[in-house]
């Protein structure tokens, strides 16, 4: 008698479970590559190295309509203290009113998504590792746990939005970041968005705004990115410019230069200059900068030379 309960429990939670699964999608892609990096003004040693990157997606409809996913990269280079895995998502689709997704690691709002959209065949004109560590375009809150809606408005028109809870020391307030991408003319793509960084006692306001032409095979594209803080000295104007040209469906090549104007009267101006290629042939693609940034993140005496190269394997 025993055994037969067991044997209708069993078959009632298989029916159960059954009736309640959804059903999904399942993709799974990944990439290996080889990388050189070498630096003229410091003794890098072993300039190769590797990357692998393995990404799993579900994504199933549900009842209503919605498209829910989620998102997991395996990745031996994984960041926020987790390792392996570390790049993950779920998204929820809800059609004609946008997509809600919440990134624990791996996603950014719209500053830190569009900090420099300058075309490049591989790389920004700051990019390229060199002696010292030179600033970036953007100075928007930490990305981890963060939540980011995308909405497309109107043909032409689609909105980003991102908030970042507080999170102790880490984050002491929460953050929030909107903005808006037009594609109303052909070719053209406008950027503007605003925000602020929450994360230190020193708040910072932050605004990028970005214009990209593509006509035929050239694309040009300029950035100015602004960080105002609430006290001190701090304050950053960052500007870039960017040409590149398709000499094939294969070949590109570019040119990139960008410019870190300081408000504190101790620093100089970080001024950079890259010119970028990528090749592409069936699943490998060759790319390689050559990067010249001059003060590096402000220092007068930090006049240093990158260069790297890519050999990137996608499956």
């Amino acid at each position: 008698m025993d055994n037969l309960k067991k044997i209708g429990l069993t078959a009632l939670g298989t029916a159960l479970v059954a009736s309640s699964a959804h059903a999904a999608t399942m993709d799974v892609t990944g990439s290996t590559s080889l990388f050189f990096n070498g630096e003229d003004n410091s003794d890098l040693g072993n300039g190769w190295s590797m990357t692998d990157s393995i990404h799993f997606k579900a994504s199933g409809e549900m009842d209503n309509g919605w498209t829910v996913s989620t998102a997991i990269e395996l990745d031996a280079a994984g960041t926020n203290g987790t390792g392996a895995g570390a790049d993950r998502s779920i998204a929820i689709d809800f059609g004609d009113m946008g997509k809600l997704t919440f990134s624990g690691d791996g996603g950014s709002g719209p500053i830190g998504a569009w900090d420099d959209v300058t075309p490049s065949a591989n790389e920004e004109a700051h990019g390229v590792a060199v002696a010292g560590t030179q600033d970036g375009a953007a100075n928007d809150a930490v990305d981890d746990n963060i939540f980011i809606f995308d909405y497309t408005a109107m043909d032409g028109i689609a909105l980003k939005a991102s908030y970042t809870p507080s999170n102790t020391t880490t984050s002491i307030d929460s953050s929030s970041e909107l903005g808006v991408l037009y594609t109303g003319i052909d070719g053209l793509s406008v950027y503007a968005a605003m925000g602020e960084n929450n994360d230190a006692a020193n708040s910072a306001d932050l605004s990028a705004f970005a214009l990209k032409y593509a006509m035929g095979a050239i694309t040009v594209g300029y950035q100015n990115n602004e960080t105002d803080f609430g006290t001190g000295t701090a304050d950053e104007d960052f500007t870039a410019l960017g040409v590149s040209y398709a000499v094939s469906d294969d070949l590109s090549v570019s040119y990139n230069s960008s410019t870190i104007d300081y408000e504190a009267s101790t620093k100089e101006d970080q001024e950079a200059t890259g010119i970028s290629f990528s090749y592409t042939s069936g699943g490998l693609t060759v790319s390689a900068t050559h990067s010249t940034i001059d003060n590096v993140a402000g220092t007068s005496t930090a006049d240093n030379t990158g260069y790297e190269v890519n050999f990137v394997f996608a499956f």
